[in-house]
């Protein structure tokens, strides 16, 4: 039996909804599992599906000029991962969603989000909200990688989402900062050495 509490907890976070609205919502819901590595939307096809994560980790990433791997958006529990430009214009994606962990996930198709903001009016309040925090989450990654230098950004990333550094490879951390692994090697190294010195001198 599929489990819609997380998801259910997670919108009623957002917006101010009742019962009978909610399991509308809730309806147009499917569950899927998907084994880590898959590639669930590749890059050049349109979006169609916005996923939601009750267990696991999902990626959106795409290459750069340079053939470079970059991690844009990483989704773990209780977060939605969708292609949101290739999902709100119909157009062909330029990044490609893949499972970095064995995943239980929620999914709705485009079809069903736009015909849920019809029946159900409060959703509409819902795709704002998400919009709204999706620019701001983007824009200020974008700010970070002008404004911190590499070390700067992996502490800031180690303190709002210490789980992307525990859980995840360090080929994927290094392009969700934006640098190399051989350089997030070295500062994990002496974060790591800089924690044991201050618990030694705490002791």
């Amino acid at each position: 039996m599929t489990n819609y509490t997380e998801l259910t907890n997670f919108i009623r976070r957002n917006i101010d909804i009742n019962d009978e609205d909610l399991k509308t919502v809730l309806s147009y819901f499917q569950s899927v599992q998907k084994h880590k590595n898959e590639i669930l939307l590749p890059k050049g096809k349109n979006s169609q599906v916005s996923y939601f994560v009750i267990k696991g980790c999902l990626r959106l990433f795409y290459l750069d000029e340079e053939g470079k791997d970059i991690t844009r958006y990483i989704a773990f529990e209780n977060q939605f991962a969708t292609e949101l430009v290739s999902f709100i214009t119909n157009q062909p994606a330029q990044e490609a969603i893949q499972v970095i962990e064995n995943s239980e996930l929620l999914y709705i198709t485009h079809e069903d989000f736009r015909h849920l903001m019809k029946i159900v009016p409060v959703w509409k309040d819902f795709y704002s909200i998400y919009l709204e925090k999706a620019y701001v989450n983007n824009a200020k990654r974008l700010i970070s990688f002008t404004t911190l230098n590499a070390s700067e950004r992996y502490k800031q990333l180690f303190k709002i989402n210490p789980d992307i550094v525990k859980r995840l490879p360090n080929k994927v951390v290094a392009s969700y900062i934006n640098i190399s692994q051989e350089t997030l090697s070295r500062i994990k190294a002496k974060f790591l050495l800089k924690n044991e010195k201050r618990e030694t001198k705490n002791t």
